[in-house]
């Protein structure tokens, strides 16, 4: 979202320019005098549901962006009530800003009476009726595809509109700070009190190869992994994450092989060790149909394989919308049986 408005305002003629920063400032100016604290008066709801954007988004700009006025006026407002409280309520980062536990405080005390009021207002429009918001879900390509999107299909025939990313845990978490998400699937789980987390699901890692491989590879036993050498190893990336873990879970050694076929997706290590490429590690979830079919071989069945927890994650104290909490429901349900 950032990059966007770089390209706007990169796109902007001179004159644009000068006419955004005069109104800006004009903003700011009608801002500051609008908002001017009144010691012993009431708090401003204007203020605290500023207060509340920037609290959610962790940024000045997100906030803005939010609530449809100038970065400036953001800013001018959040001071007001600092002055207004006389307590510091963010501290600015380089990279967005962080609430004081002052501001944690605050945010539990107003998100739930202003998220109320806002629907109240919302359902009191005439003739005004917005379209339905997507829902934004982001996580692992291969948990989206093999688990999430499958058992979220039912929600289209309720209305419910679906927007799916995928990428890396801390990019997508990073996106849901800043709002860009309403749910994330993760196999990390954050730290802190800014996102609250759910275990969804736990994923058992599986040392898989071909029928052909697995006859010339010979029996493999968690303490000597020699036949394995030589044995092509299909990974996700150049320096093996998955394998290395395994190997140092089940054999209690190091792996230094370099990786005959990098894929940057699961599903197209499973593809190629299916076809015959060699050997690798997968979640059992996402080969479970070729192992059962024997188009793939278990090398090895250890007592304590490694696991790994995916969590469902989530912005604390977000803005309630039925649609994200049908998603949810509908996830934490299906995963029951995964």
């Amino acid at each position: 979202m950032g990059h966007q408005e770089s390209d706007e305002n990169a796109a902007r003629s001179g004159t644009g320019r000068r006419r955004a920063v005069a109104e800006v400032g004009q903003d700011e100016a009608q801002g500051a005098r609008s908002i001017a604290p009144t010691a012993g008066g009431p708090l401003d709801i204007g203020l605290l549901r500023t207060f509340l954007a920037v609290h959610r988004g962790r940024s000045l700009t997100t906030a803005a962006r939010m609530l449809g006025i100038s970065q400036p006026t953001v800013t001018a407002q959040v001071r007001a009530l600092e002055q207004q409280l006389g307590r510091q309520l963010f501290e600015r980062l380089p990279r967005g800003v962080a609430p004081t536990t002052v501001a944690d405080e605050l945010a539990g005390q107003i998100a739930g009476p202003l998220d109320a009021l806002a629907e109240v207002a919302d359902r009191g429009r005439t003739g005004l009726d917005a379209p339905p918001e997507p829902v934004h879900l982001g996580g692992p390509a291969e948990m989206l595809s093999a688990r999430a999107v499958p058992a979220l299909a039912p929600l289209a025939d309720r209305g419910v509109l679906l927007r799916v990313t995928h990428g890396l845990a801390e990019d997508l978490l990073e996106g849901l700070h800043t709002g860009r998400f309403d749910l994330v699937l993760s196999a990390v789980r954050p730290r802190g009190r800014t996102l609250v987390s759910v275990p969804l699901m736990d994923e058992e890692f599986v040392l898989v190869t071909s029928p052909a491989w697995a006859r010339r590879i010979g029996p493999v036993d968690c303490d000597d992994p020699g036949p394995l050498r030589g044995v092509p190893l299909v990974a996700y990336a150049e320096d093996l994450p998955i394998l290395r873990r395994y190997w140092r879970h089940v054999f209690r050694t190091r792996l230094t092989a370099r990786p005959a076929f990098v894929v940057p997706d699961l599903r197209g290590v499973l593809a190629a060790v299916t076809a015959g490429a060699g050997g690798t590690v997968l979640p059992r979830y996402l080969c479970e149909t070729e192992l059962a079919s024997g188009a793939l071989v278990p090398l090895l069945t250890p007592d304590d394989p490694p696991i790994n927890t995916g969590f469902l994650v989530e912005r604390a104290g977000a803005p309630s919308r039925a649609p994200v909490a049908a998603v949810r429901e509908q996830l934490l349900t299906a995963a029951r049986s995964w």
